[in-house]
């Protein structure tokens, strides 16, 4: 804990902040606790900051307060040796974003308003208060196991492999099959991955395996799959083959599988000949077996009927016979929407251009009719594409498919709303429809996880099985701290987008090696030296760190009680705020620390004179930087709301909103990221989880006579700046309307 604190003041960040008060007020309220309290110009300046340093040697520092400017702005300025630091921010959230009870903006130049010193002396006291409570984390004594496991022998894991072993690492690559390769093995060709982009070429496969196989740092597995993944990033224990295996760190490169069939029947797929994928065509090609020389390839298409739209002779008489039922409002059970085809993506509209091309180099006199709903071509393939709208033998139009029929042995496609301004009907020979790419992890748990949560990662259900943590800010992350997806496996892509996967994936894996050697944590809180510490004399085993744990963290013991596996930990502190006990915390993050902030605030005892008081909890990933970029964009809110932020809304302790409501804090805002099934908390779980402990909060506030609604979440992305000073107006309206805090003066 620091006992002395030095403050520093930067006037030059503070507006019309008076300064000299604020330092005033600090020494007579902290006395020796704060041995020094300055104001500098521009603390910034590089003098500034060696004058810091004196201070620290000459009065022993152990806690240094900067009150000017956010922490995320000149964060790597403001590090000293062996001193906590805590940023004050009196700039883009008290200055900057301060207005008037009436709504008015002071003056620059005049004098400080006097609620906006008091919310200045607020936050000031707050942050030293912080300091007060927070410890420097010592990380435990740990040596990471500098082995790759990656698993799949595919493009994505060949890549993976031979990019770890180049960095010095020893890589452990298992491949199920009898032979390296994946699906790469069953194509003639790839979209062009080299200038000038325009021609299909060959993969180069052979000699990818080449370089991985002759490599020494790698250890191939074939025929094998992983049985069971034990312990925890650094210190893994892979069981392969019945063998186990000491790892650091895995890359998933499992790749991909097609899509169910039955979703192409609708489009004659297994009752019509001649109606294949684009997988079987693929094959096809690689053999040599291209005998149809009119092909329709059809792509993300939207249907017109919904349903079945191809026929075969003999069912054209019912079908005109059913059209009357239908328009008296008939419907066909088996008449399924199918107005898109699923799992369709960009890859679809190279694989069409790809096999457009194999036809015409097949056959002089070929015709191959794309048909797309959207044609989606990414960025430098927009070359190969161009390439096959000047081929002869290639004719791409948008289209709606309205049937597929078999007249004569030859099969016949209706399109409607088709680029040439009319239905049209296309005798061929063949129809390929697309393969869905499907990750290999759907309704497979493939790591096979010997976790307490299960072999499986968690809720890829929502994302049709797909690895990927669903992270804007953080790719290739997945749900169990170091396992990184690459590849097919965490979303749909070419070759040339899957060797970049790769190589991404297998730098975090370092990373995450790297970073448990040193017992800090990986993103989003890379670099954190701090880990949950458990009280275990006041546990219970309620098994509710356990349970709501994002990342798997926490198993049990014997006894039910929580065993932490610290490097799987990501410091968000969800585990925090589950304990109904508040036996867990983190040295510089925990219940006391946040708590004793909160009875820091100044709340006036009378509502009509000195105004009420707001606590927003708002979650430093999303919800403080967009209050810190409305203020920088000029938007401004409440003068009598007080921000705090945390972690993650997951790590909100009932027992803070307790505290605020005892204090007379007229209203508590909860402030973090989206979730739902697009949901975009970087700690996956923790808005949810904090919406359902809200519940139990008000029911809490309902016995106490409180009404629930003054404890309210809001919902906010990073680029939602501007919603936030509205939400904020929202909520002071319906604290005015319902006048003080029952428990306000007590």
């Amino acid at each position: 804990m620091a006992e002395k604190i030095g403050v520093y003041f930067d006037q030059s960040a503070l507006g019309i902040i008076d300064a000299e008060e604020l330092s005033t007020g600090v020494s007579n309220k902290f006395g020796d606790a704060c041995p020094v309290v300055k104001v500098f110009p521009v603390l910034a300046a590089a003098s500034a900051r060696e004058e810091i340093k004196k201070d620290i040697v000459e009065h022993g520092l152990d806690g240094i307060a900067i009150c000017g400017s956010s922490p995320r702005v000149d964060w790597d300025i403001y590090e000293f040796e062996n001193v906590i630091v805590e940023r004050v921010n009196l700039r883009e959230q008290c200055a900057m974003a301060y207005k008037n009870p009436d709504g008015t903006i002071p003056a620059a130049g005049g004098a400080a308003p006097e609620l906006l010193m008091a919310m200045a002396k607020d936050y000031v006291t707050m942050g030293i208060i912080k300091l007060q409570k927070t410890a420097t984390p010592e990380p435990p004594e740990f040596e990471s196991v500098k082995t790759i496991l990656v698993l799949g022998g595919g493009w994505a894991g060949l890549t993976a492999a031979k990019q770890a072993a180049d960095y010095g690492y020893s890589v452990i690559l298992v491949e199920k099959d009898a032979q390296l390769g994946g699906k790469a093995l069953n194509m003639l060709k790839t979209v062009p991955l080299e200038f000038p982009y325009e021609e299909a070429h060959d993969t180069g496969l052979e000699a990818k395996i080449e370089e991985v196989t002759a490599n020494e740092n790698v250890k191939v597995v074939l025929n094998a799959t992983v049985e069971k993944l034990t312990g925890t990033p650094g210190q893994y224990t892979a069981l392969v083959g019945g063998q186990e295996y000491n790892v650091g760190a895995v890359v998933l490169a499992a790749g991909w599988k097609p899509m169910d069939n039955e979703l192409l029947a609708p489009f004659g797929y297994g009752n019509v000949p001649n109606v294949v994928t684009s997988a079987e065509y693929e094959l096809l090609a690689r053999d040599g077996k291209l005998d149809a020389k009119r092909v329709a390839f059809i792509v993300n298409t939207e249907t017109v009927t919904g349903g079945d739209i191809y026929s075969a002779p003999e069912e054209v008489e019912a079908e005109e016979a059913a059209s009357e039922e239908e328009e008296e409002g008939y419907v066909h059970e088996d008449l399924e929407s199918v107005r898109h085809l699923a799992y369709s993506s960009y890859v679809n509209s190279m694989i069409a251009l790809k096999h457009a091309n194999y036809l015409c180099d097949a056959h002089e006199d070929a015709r191959a009719y794309v048909l797309y709903d959207s044609m989606v071509v990414p960025g430098i393939h927009e070359r190969y594409y161009k390439a096959a709208q000047d081929r002869l033998g290639i004719m791409m139009s948008k289209a709606e498919i309205k049937g597929i029929a078999e007249e004569d042995g030859s099969l016949v496609v209706s399109a409607g709303n088709t680029l040439m301004g009319e239905d049209v009907e296309i005798p061929v020979d063949m129809v390929v429809l697309p393969t869905g790419i499907v990750p290999a992890t759907a309704k497979d748990p493939v790591m096979n996880f010997d976790y307490r949560q299960g072999p499986a990662f968690p809720d890829l259900d929502l994302f049709d099985g797909f690895a990927d943590s669903n992270y804007i800010c953080f790719p290739y992350e997945t749900r169990r701290t170091g396992v990184y997806a690459a590849g097919c496996v965490r979303q749909p892509m070419m070759m040339d987008a899957v060797e970049e996967d790769a190589i991404g994936a297998t730098m975090k894996a370092i990373q995450c090696i790297e970073s448990a050697n040193r017992g800090v944590a990986v993103h989003p809180r890379s670099g954190d030296l701090s880990y949950p510490v458990f009280n275990f004399v006041r546990c219970t085993q309620c098994k509710r760190c356990t349970e709501e744990c994002p990342f798997g963290a926490l198993d049990d013991d014997e006894k039910g009680t929580p065993l932490p596996n610290l490097s799987r930990c990501r410091r968000c502190g969800t585990c925090m705020g589950a304990c109904p006990e508040r036996v867990i915390s983190f040295d510089n993050y925990n219940i006391d620390q946040i708590g004793s902030m909160i009875r820091e605030i100044d709340v006036p005892d009378d509502m009509e004179e000195g105004g009420p008081r707001v606590l927003i909890l708002a979650c430093e990933n999303d919800a403080y930087p967009a209050l810190d970029m409305a203020a920088i964009r000029g938007k401004s809110w409440s003068p009598y709301v007080r921000i705090i932020p945390v972690r993650c809304l997951g790590s909100v302790n009932a027992i803070w909103v307790a505290d605020a409501m005892s204090k007379g804090i007229d209203g508590v805002m909860l402030l973090g990221c989206k979730y739902g099934d697009d949901y975009q908390c970087h700690f996956v779980k923790g808005s949810e989880i904090c919406n359902r402990r809200k519940d139990n909060i008000a029911e809490t506030l309902e016995r106490l006579g409180v009404e629930p609604d003054r404890v309210e979440q809001y919902e906010v992305a990073i680029d939602e700046y501007d919603k936030v000073p509205g939400m904020i107006d929202s909520f002071m309206d319906m604290v005015f309307e319902k006048g003080p805090n029952p428990f306000k003066g007590y």
